[in-house]
């Protein structure tokens, strides 16, 4: 459904209405296409205090093929390597690095501080990390003109680790996500042969395929090279061939919640899954006070209990093969919770749960890395169901004062997929233009 008010706000009436009464002020968004692959203009390196990753950093950001450029009156991007930043005075040098340029940063444009863990031996390193997160999330909620800020906290010695991570941040693909926070670990990043197709020769399952956020993702997928199995109910078998012809892709018409589902699955990829994206969910909508146990149960079957299952059997199955890369969908209703939704949002902190308590697990005994993401107001055509007053209220929620598309969560997924993430493991990011619920 098309956003009227964004288009409004475009117009000259509504720039000089909404400044005149306040109101949000949405830009639109330029997200990735052929015509628009990254970013235009260049990017500043700036560097807080005395870095030890200087010449790491600069020379992953080379790599990424986005001109680097001192004293740009316009960047697309500023960089700020704070790693070194220690104390509370340190904090300064974020302020006196930042402060000057924020302004000059174009439309559309990026932030992405560099940080590291807090350090549970040294409080005052601890509490200096600590607070590059809030300044980020604030910034991102300030910068405005459709900007975005990230913080990405990376091991000093491997922060080529962080090449992935930083080519889809510093992109048009990133273009819903704001005031995240990013720990990439020291592995090594799996070989890319050609980033234009990064999951070539790699096969994704992807259940919850027919419509919506599920066929966005494969189609993301299969553009990324991939050869993706759309999985969906057999109810929805018109609209999942359609989709996986349209990819190109095969049509595995399944229950997720079945009994035979992981065997299934299994028989479907002979050569075994290199990326298995659960996004099979449903909603069942009453306040706890009304909602039966046949509105409870379906909800956490299909959004959780099935995922686990399904994840637990066809990593003992050795389906997932080495290298492989496991992404649920969670949900801004699992972190900050919704009305009407005990359900719904139970299962999807069910989610966060898994990816929490399995990524470490899994990578040490799989070699798999498995992370979540967290949508937010989507549009869809369920939300285009919802009331009219409620339907804006949720898009305007955020810092970004807009409602996201399905292909921001695809975007997401596809990096999450990619070989070169090896670094990226138990983390969830919410793609939700920085909601203001929620953590």
């Amino acid at each position: 459904m098309a956003d009227r008010y964004l288009h409004f706000t475009g117009t000259a009436t509504g720039r000089f209405l909404t400044r005149r009464t306040g109101l949000p002020q949405p830009a639109p968004l330029r997200r990735w296409s052929l015509e628009t692959p990254s970013l235009t203009g260049p990017v500043l390196h700036l560097t807080a205090g005395d870095s030890t990753v200087t010449d790491e950093l600069a020379a992953v950001l080379a790599a990424t093929g986005l001109e680097v450029r001192a004293g740009a009156e316009r960047p697309a991007a500023l960089v700020l390597d704070a790693t070194a930043v220690d104390t509370a005075a340190g904090l300064g040098t974020v302020h006196g690095a930042l402060h000057p340029v924020v302004r000059s940063l174009a439309p559309g444009g990026r932030v992405v501080v560099l940080g590291v863990r807090p350090s549970p031996d040294d409080h005052h390193q601890a509490a200096a990390q600590q607070a590059l997160e809030g300044f980020v999330r604030s910034l991102g909620k300030e910068i405005g003109k459709g900007s975005t800020a990230q913080l990405v906290r990376v091991v000093p010695g491997a922060v080529a680790g962080a090449e992935s991570t930083l080519r889809f941040l510093l992109s048009p693909r990133s273009a819903y996500i704001s005031g995240q926070v990013i720990e990439v670990t020291s592995a090594a990043p799996g070989p890319v042969d050609d980033w234009a197709a990064p999951l070539a020769g790699r096969t994704a399952l992807v259940t919850g395929a027919a419509r919506g956020i599920g066929a966005s993702v494969a189609s993301v997928l299969a553009r990324d090279g991939a050869h993706v199995i759309c999985l969906d109910v057999p109810q929805a078998r018109e609209d999942l061939e359609r989709t996986a012809a349209r990819l190109g892709a095969t049509a595995l018409p399944l229950d997720i919640t079945a009994a035979d589902a992981a065997a299934r699955i299994t028989a479907a990829a002979p050569d075994g899954l290199d990326v298995l994206v659960h996004n099979a969910g449903i909603t069942r909508d009453r306040r706890l006070a009304n909602m039966a146990a046949d509105r409870w149960a379906p909800v956490i079957d299909v959004n959780l209990d099935s995922v686990l299952r399904t994840t637990d059997a066809l990593l003992k199955t050795g389906t997932v093969n080495r290298g492989g890369r496991i992404v649920a969908t969670a949900s801004i209703a699992g972190i900050a919770g919704n009305n009407g939704q005990t359900n719904y949002a139970a299962s999807k902190a069910g989610v966060i749960g898994l990816v929490r308590s399995l990524a470490p697990r899994a990578e040490a005994e799989h070699g798999v890395t498995v992370n979540a993401v967290a949508p937010g107001f989507i549009e869809t055509k369920m939300t285009a169901a919802v009331p009219l007053f409620i339907r804006e209220a949720g898009r305007r929620m955020n810092s970004l004062s807009q409602g996201g598309l399905p292909v921001d969560v695809a975007e997401t997924t596809a990096w999450f997929a990619q070989p070169a993430s090896s670094a990226v493991n138990g983390q969830v990011v919410r793609v939700c233009g920085q909601s203001l619920l929620g953590a």
